[in-house]
């Protein structure tokens, strides 16, 4: 069966684009359009779409409240549109703040290397959201939400501490493993040095749920590789950096890895771990070979990593589609380092974390609201 989508913009010409691009795909159909926010409240509750691709700016009612009150009545995978400005930035991480599981950006070209790329990128990623089904979630769900605010003032203030988003949202299709189940396993006793974490689709949320759940001293560095665009990942740093107990940074060329603070990986770059003398530093590097896909890589991440800390290393791999960080998950595996996965029920898209159990590298698939709990007690804080 087709997946039936909902595209939301003002612009009659982009939802004509929109439309014309999904449809080339059999498997996909668009059903209708809205012109605003309100008007894609209203046809959400009619028509139950699959899909919503969603605009930010738009009149009568914006993108972000839209994205709010369908989230609240008729819980659908939402897509934002966004541009690649720092103003976008800080509008499309309110929208997954509000509920929405992905973005992409307007200009399809800046998310790939040619526009057949960029048409069968935009395709695959509505299907494979579109196969989830959400839950009906009741009102007090949405509610334990963290309100979402000025983007100026959560970049930069630490006084609040919004509440993690729940992981209801994340197409549970059966109740996951409860924290307490995670608290009561024992840690391995085994020695680390350092936390790689890899993620893609609906992997902004994942991340602020776990890290917002990590505790000051942190005894680790901890590597985050995201795929994003490069105008996206300072605000995402900062963005966490507000919510966090530890500390978040944009990584730079150079850096030294220290202990309780995580280095996003840059968007459009690759970033590796090095070893000089007694310490580790970050490279930071323009990467223009047309062989990899994803800029930044978890493979090229791990993979440095499992160079630079042999077998001291807990990886974990969470929802995104695709399989990258499977190679680099088997380097890490075949020096001795741990690797974790999230499990299918609360992965957004069950991609990455699927080609590395498949593959028999992870030893653990945990629900995503228990992966907090197990990293700190496995690393000893």
């Amino acid at each position: 069966m087709a997946v039936k989508v909902l595209v939301v913009d003002d612009s009659s010409f982009f939802r004509r684009r929109v439309s014309e691009i999904l449809e080339k795909d059999s498997d996909i159909k668009v059903i209708d359009f809205a012109v605003n926010g309100q008007d894609a409240v209203e046809k959400a509750a009619k028509l139950r779409p699959d899909v919503i691709t969603m605009d930010v700016e738009m009149p009568v009612m914006d993108g972000i409240s839209a994205v709010k009150e369908i989230m609240k009545a008729n819980p659908t995978p939402i897509l934002m549109f966004s541009s690649l400005t720092r103003e976008g930035a800080g509008a499309t991480l309110d929208a997954l703040d509000a509920g929405a599981v992905d973005f992409l950006p307007k200009k399809f070209e800046d998310i790939a290397r040619n526009s057949e790329e960029a048409i069968k990128s935009l395709q695959t990623k509505v299907k494979e959201i579109g196969r989830r089904r959400m839950p009906r979630m009741a009102p007090s769900m949405t509610a334990t939400r963290a309100p979402v605010s000025d983007t100026t003032s959560r970049l930069n203030t630490r006084q609040v501490k919004p509440s993690v988003p729940q992981p209801d949202r994340s197409f549970n299709r059966t109740a996951p493993v409860s924290s307490s189940s995670a608290a009561s396993v024992k840690a391995s006793g085994k020695r680390y040095q350092l936390v790689a974490i890899g993620t893609s689709t609906g992997g902004p949320v994942a991340l602020q749920t776990i890290l917002t759940q990590l505790p000051a001293n942190f005894p680790h560095p901890i590597l985050l590789i995201q795929h994003m665009p490069a105008a996206f990942t300072p605000a995402f740093a900062g963005r966490l950096d507000s919510l966090c107990k530890i500390k978040v940074q944009e990584a730079k060329n150079g850096d030294r890895l220290v202990p309780g603070v995580a280095y996003l990986a840059p968007g459009g770059q690759q970033m590796m771990v090095e070893a000089r003398g007694g310490s580790k530093t970050l490279k930071v590097f323009e990467d223009d070979s047309p062989r990899i896909t994803y800029k930044p890589s978890v493979d090229i991440t791990f993979a440095s990593a499992a160079k630079a800390y042999q077998g001291d290393v807990l990886a974990v791999v969470l929802t995104g589609m695709g399989a990258d960080g499977r190679d680099g998950a088997r380097m890490l595996k075949q020096a001795g380092a741990t690797i974790w996965a999230q499990d299918e029920k609360t992965c957004v898209v069950y991609g990455m974390p699927q080609a590395v159990a498949n593959a028999g590298l992870s030893t653990e698939s945990l629900a995503l609201q228990d992966v907090a709990t197990r990293v700190t007690k496995e690393v000893g804080c």
